[in-house]
């Protein structure tokens, strides 16, 4: 992966924006400001028309077929929600708006270029270009564009441009493959979608356990939690169960049960996956991780240990101080089940 950087100066190139929304504006506008022709947009709201006006000022807001045309073998940007895609393609397709040579660029990161077909089969280039990032629709998410990351689909003939259109974007390409897009896209949905769910519940319990301001409160765990887990994986780890803490995870679930049923679930399933992860790094005596497993499944001993196994002999973690080998582990019974230690990985106390 390289550093951003400004792409080299080249002719501009001829742009249309088809969809108005947060990102089709904002990316609109940044690629507007690296010298490209934004010549048209297409807006279908009042909302996205006052949007379009705010971000990419001057330039006209036409129907889609036209926005099409107006880009002649230009680029196509369709920023749409993802189920629109393919319907919007043959939409344009069959009004002559997409053109041979033409370039279709989408920025969903659930789909890859493939979606695109339509437009393919009428001699257009495909590519799925998707930028890692939340946007709010506002000026100031220009400032926030040097150095995001796009996950990148495209044919061998037109990585040049989308290399080059993403260093115009002061950005980063990762190139994922068409059969990987669903996978790439539930892991960031996983870590930033889910991550706001997480953040909220989280508000909502210490406010209901009468603390004033829970997100200043927050707000500081959770940027050094975010920062150490980018930085160290699972090294950075803390709290009841990286520390074996069988009775406290036990009084958080009975306290949950009585006060925020609506989480319990999501609780014991992220602890359960945090005690596997936690054991395949080392970071867990896997007799700790037996007894954690069998509160969180409100078993007897070993029930839910032995159904663990094999989830915790297959993890694949991010832990970077494996340096130093040491000898396997042997699995030890934890619980009257059999919880593997990770070979090279021994167990180390959390703190």
């Amino acid at each position: 992966m390289s550093a951003p950087q400004r792409g080299t100066p080249t002719a501009p190139l001829t742009v249309g924006v088809v969809g108005a929304g947060r990102v089709g504006t904002v990316l609109g506008a940044a690629l507007a400001a690296a010298g490209h022709r934004i010549v048209a947009v297409s807006a279908r709201s009042a909302r996205s028309r006052a949007r379009a006006a705010r971000m990419l000022p001057g330039v006209p807001v036409l129907p889609p077929a036209h926005t099409a045309r107006a880009v002649g073998t230009g680029v196509l940007l369709l920023t749409v929600p993802d189920d629109a895609l393919a319907p919007l393609v043959d939409e344009l397709v069959a009004a002559g708006g997409v053109a041979p040579g033409q370039v279709a660029v989408h920025t969903s990161g659930a789909h890859g270029a493939t979606v695109l077909r339509a437009a393919a089969e009428v001699g257009a280039g495909t590519v799925a270009l998707h930028p890692a990032m939340t946007f709010t629709g506002r000026p100031s998410d220009l400032d926030r564009l040097p150095g995001v990351s796009y996950g990148a689909s495209a044919p061998d003939r037109l990585r040049p441009l989308v290399t080059r259109l993403v260093a115009d974007l002061q950005g980063v390409v990762e190139w994922v493959h068409e059969s990987d897009r669903l996978l790439y896209h539930a892991a960031l949905a996983h870590g930033a979608n889910h991550l706001v769910t997480l953040v909220n519940d989280a508000a909502d319990g210490l406010r209901a356990a009468g603390v004033r301001e829970p997100r200043r409160l927050l707000a500081p765990l959770l940027r050094a939690a975010l920062d150490n887990a980018l930085g160290l994986g699972d090294d950075a780890l803390t709290g009841p169960v990286a520390r074996g803490d069988a009775g406290t995870v036990a009084g958080h679930l009975s306290r949950l049960a009585g006060d925020h049923p609506d989480w319990l679930e999501t609780y014991r399933a992220l602890a359960r996956r945090s005690v596997v992860r936690a054991v395949a790094a080392g970071r867990l005596d896997p007799r700790a991780a037996g007894r954690l497993l069998d509160v969180l499944a409100g078993t007897g001993p070993g029930a839910a240990a032995e159904a663990a196994t094999a989830e915790v002999a297959t993890a694949e973690v991010a832990t970077p101080d494996l340096d130093t080998a040491a000898p396997d582990a042997a699995p030890v019974s934890a619980g009257g089940a059999q919880v593997p230690a990770t070979p090279g990985r021994p167990w180390r106390a959390a703190r």
